[in-house]
């Protein structure tokens, strides 16, 4: 098996993002708490920052000082329910404490959903003040109470990814209704805004209401006490991986094993085999533990393995183990669990701190189950000084069939392995270089400083910024391109490295332009995603998105080639940034531009999987090979004319410059096409 992390950062352990303020708040929760006033609040903050308890504060402040009636808080499933029990908040500074009714936590009510929405109207008809309840219930309640029904409350939506501007989106259409109305307060919480589908999670005039709350996982991690380093990669296996996987599964570590989808290729399709067969190479088992429902399987040194196991399909095993991991008491031991095999379950909003590998068989069906599956181990813990997260992957075999669904599975893990490069590390602001810059305050530029004469590359380690300078960076004009290129970068290259036609052309297209991705994809995405925004602006937004994506890159591969002993660690990621823009002594935006995205993940890719393997999937996409669409024509033909105003002539078909050749054969495509329609 072929072991190559292909993201591996470290973090500072200033213990900042752990400490209170002296009302009990954490830095996240503060900064929150500063906006409490807002009507539309979205907070962007990873697993583990303390979003519910941040809730709570605000939550509060809007029942006692904003006028506000009932508190309505909403969750995708019912095991997050529990995130929001009673806190005993004034006990760590807070005014008052946050306190919920048990029977008002529907999450914890048996019966089905119809008399849980049942019991939403007597909630709202009641003297008390606060509802947690399912995304399911919320959403039946407000189709058949109206959404009249619901004025004047707080409506909290946790984990708001689930949301979508799809109109197919029952909860996305009823909170655009809401927002229309204008008669509640939202608080949006999330710690992945984008969607494994690429759908839009709001529309544009909808988010422009909100007032955003980020907080990074840079911030968050290097504020840590003990996690000190995050590794994350995808690592490719023949043959059946349980066989395999103790090739990459350390059984001395605290480990969430998922196995993969019954309807995924690397699945046996018996779900119940593959658990027993892990447990088997894992040692001999002892019996099950009658307390917890634990399997108990002795190491071959002699240590008894207790493991959960959440794949039984026996309801009753199945529900005795999940509530021996939920028991509060064992919250803080360690030796209460070793190891956790499911399927469905333990992924967003499944807390176990001492979680420190998330191993996963089978790409999962988004980016943004990724993502929360990698939250499972980024949690604080005493002694747990590095975490990782395994996606295990089959390689393809001789079939044609199977070599498409594998080359689907590959580009899949790619993107989630460039996404979270983009997420793990710290913030990118750019600016345009200009004589009159300066230097910022609190930023450290590096040997030598800050030098007029050249980009300048700054580091504020205490916000986790970078601040930038590149040559003919065209800067936002509105405020809400300034937002956009301050806070969603991230959600714009989601959307891009989900994209597969980009990303097979970026991996295995010999004979690419890089702008032909830099530009016109990316281009396209902006135009589709952002529609109201003018072409200065769109075109702004799309070289803030592809400058934050190559200099990643590009750090991570001058972090790669330096002699760095926690490979790409953020110190790594930040000399990588600065020795990039000190070797081309001059960042501009076309330098950016001419950068293949995907360079480092095929080189990356090549050291992973078998050179037979590479060679199908390579084969495969060039099977399918697309020429131009009319509207990337289109697209290439504007640029040509910027091109024209630029140097006065038109490009050339004949030139040796590889862009400026594709810019004219967009012009010829479209002459063609006029003309074959002309002919009729």
């Amino acid at each position: 098996m072929n072991n190559v992390p292909s993201v591996s950062v470290t973090y500072a352990q200033n213990g900042s993002s752990t400490k209170s303020n002296e009302l009990g708040m954490r830095p996240m929760q503060e900064r929150a708490y500063e906006k409490r006033g807002e009507p539309y609040l979205l907070i962007k903050s990873p697993p583990a920052s303390g979003k519910s308890r941040a809730l709570m504060f605000i939550a509060l402040d809007k029942l006692h000082n904003q006028g506000l009636r009932k508190v309505i808080i909403t969750v995708p499933e019912k095991s997050i329910g529990s995130s929001f029990a009673d806190e005993p908040l004034s006990k760590f500074g807070f005014w008052t404490d946050w306190q919920v009714v048990p029977k008002w936590n529907l999450c914890n009510a048996p019966g089905g959903d119809e008399g849980k929405v049942g019991a939403v109207k007597t909630f709202l008809d009641s003297e008390d003040r606060v509802l947690v309840c399912p995304h399911a219930t919320f959403r039946n309640a407000v189709e058949k109470f109206g959404i009249e029904a619901f004025d004047d409350c707080l409506i909290a939506i946790d984990e708001f990814h689930h949301v979508s501007a799809n109109p197919t989106n029952k909860l996305g259409v009823q909170l655009a209704e809401l927002i229309a109305r204008d008669r509640v307060h939202v608080l949006a919480m999330t710690g992945s805004y984008f969607r494994g589908d690429s759908e839009p999670v709001l529309m544009p005039h909808e988010e422009a209401k909100f007032d955003t709350v980020t907080y990074t996982y840079y911030e968050q991690l290097n504020g840590y006490k003990y996690l000190k380093a995050l590794d994350i990669g995808y690592f490719f296996y023949t043959g059946a991986y349980a066989n395999d996987i103790l090739k990459v599964l350390d059984p001395t570590e605290k480990t969430i094993i998922h196995i993969p989808s019954v309807n995924s290729r690397e699945s046996t399709k018996d779900k119940i085999r593959e658990v027993e067969h892990i447990i088997e190479e894992l040692g001999e088992w002892q019996g099950t533990d009658p307390t917890t429902g634990f399997q108990l399987v002795k190491r071959a040194d002699g240590y008894v393995l207790r493991i959960a196991d959440l794949v039984d399909d026996d309801a009753a095993k199945r529900d005795k183990v999940s509530a021996a991991l939920k028991d509060p008491a064992q919250k803080n031991n360690r030796d209460h669990v070793d190891i956790i095999i499911a399927l469905g379950m333990a992924k967003e909003g499944f807390d176990w701190i001492w979680c420190e590998h998330a191993l996963t068989v089978g790409y999962r069906s988004s980016l943004t189950e990724i993502v929360q599956i990698i939250g499972r181990a980024t949690r604080d813990a005493e002694g747990k000084t590095r975490a990782r997260f395994t996606n295990l992957i089959a390689e393809p075999d001789a079939s044609e069939a199977a070599v498409t669904e594998a080359v689907n599975d590959t580009l899949k893990a790619i993107a989630a392995s460039l996404l979270m490069e983009q997420v793990l590390a710290p913030r990118f602001n750019f600016t345009p270089k200009a004589a009159a810059n300066g230097p910022q305050e609190g930023f450290d530029y590096g040997e030598g400083g800050y030098d007029p004469s050249k980009c300048n590359v700054g580091f504020n380690e205490d916000s986790g910024q970078f601040q930038i300078e590149i040559k003919g960076l065209s800067a936002p004009k509105t405020k809400e391109a300034e937002r956009i290129c301050q806070e969603d970068l991230n959600e714009v290259i989601a959307t891009f490295v989900q994209d597969k036609p980009t990303v097979e052309r970026g991996l295995f297209d010999e004979e690419l332009v890089p702008e032909e991705l830099t530009q016109v994809r990316m281009g396209k995405i902006i135009k589709d995603r952002y529609p109201e925004l003018d072409d200065h602006d769109q075109e702004a937004v799309r070289q803030h998105a592809i400058a934050a994506l190559n200099l990643t890159q590009k750090a991570k591969e001058a972090a790669l080639q330096a002699d760095v002993s926690d490979k790409v660690g953020n110190n790594a990621l930040i000399q990588g940034v600065r020795k990039f823009a000190m070797d081309v002594r001059e960042l501009d935006i076309d330098l950016i531009d001419r950068i293949n995205p995907f360079s480092e993940a095929y080189a990356i890719l090549a050291i992973a999987m078998s050179e037979e393997s590479l060679k199908q999937v390579a084969a495969v996409i060039s099977a399918k090979k697309v020429q131009l669409t009319p509207e990337e024509a289109r697209d290439l033909a504007k640029r040509a004319l910027k091109f024209k105003q630029e140097r006065g002539r038109l490009p050339s078909i004949t030139s040796p410059d590889a862009w400026e050749k594709r810019m004219a054969e967009g012009v010829a495509f479209l002459a063609r096409m006029k003309q074959e329609a002309a002919n009729g």
